[in-house]
């Protein structure tokens, strides 16, 4: 494998290019911070078994006129890769983002517009080479839900363009993978107290490189949450009105 990871330097990004690497694929980061990206990747090629040295490219999901430059800068690094995955997202409490309209505007053009014309250009790169794209959603984008009104509803939005994805590019070899973790303690979620079935990042990472392994279209992790979100799927919009979840 030849993985691209936006968002390889931190939480549950970091864990699955840390054990991408230990297995001996090949591996390429992009995030936000230089200093970070050096730092991640000599980390990573120390890991290495073969001591292979990993790439790295500034890539920010509310700059897309760079999006291009850093998979060809991958590209370059890797030989063509032909796996991307994408954990890089903005989180914000629905209360910061009912008090913020401009805070609202750039998660939901991060999480959703800007990530779909992400996966668009490394579509176009992975179909002819037949891989694999896999895209972190939510549990939160299941069911419209009143603690995450705003968050989830652009994951929702992440959700069904990956399924469409699936459906039109499957029989051409094109393997998506829509992970919908459930609440996993990182630095996105510090300070929130966190629910029954919490994850952990390296489970969550193991769960995913499984996924795509297989090339499963969808993934609930912990495997708890399918459980939990059916459930809540189920329940009648009077319910819903009445719960806080």
């Amino acid at each position: 494998m030849r993985a691209v990871l936006l968002g390889g330097t931190t939480g549950i990004g970091r864990a699955i290019a840390r054990q991408l690497a230990e297995r001996g694929e090949s591996v390429f980061l992009m995030g936000l911070d230089d200093d970070d990206l050096a730092r991640s990747a000599a980390d990573l090629t120390a890991r290495h078994p073969r001591g292979e040295k990993v790439g790295y490219a500034r890539c920010n999901l509310e700059q897309p006129d760079g999006f291009a430059a850093a998979l060809d800068a991958a590209d370059a690094a890797l030989g063509d890769f032909d796996a991307v995955v994408v954990t890089a997202a903005m989180f914000a409490t629905q209360e910061a983002l009912e008090a913020d309209v401009e805070l609202t505007r750039r998660l939901v053009t991060v999480n959703y517009a800007n990530t779909v014309v992400f996966c668009e250009h490394a579509r176009k790169r992975l179909l002819p080479r037949k891989g694999r794209l896999t895209v972190f959603s939510s549990v939160a984008g299941d069911r419209g839900r009143k603690p995450v009104a705003i968050y989830g509803s652009s994951k929702g939005g992440v959700a069904v363009y990956l399924e469409a994805l699936d459906h039109k590019f499957h029989a051409a070899g094109l393997s998506v993978l829509c992970v919908k973790p459930g609440f996993v303690k990182t630095g996105m979620t510090a300070g929130l107290k966190p629910p029954p079935f919490a994850g952990e990042p390296e489970q969550v990472a193991r769960d995913v490189i499984r996924a795509m392994d297989r090339r499963q279209a969808l993934l609930y992790t912990p495997g708890i949450w399918r459980l939990v979100m059916m459930v809540i799927r189920m329940l009648p919009r009077f319910v819903m009105r009445k719960i806080g979840f």
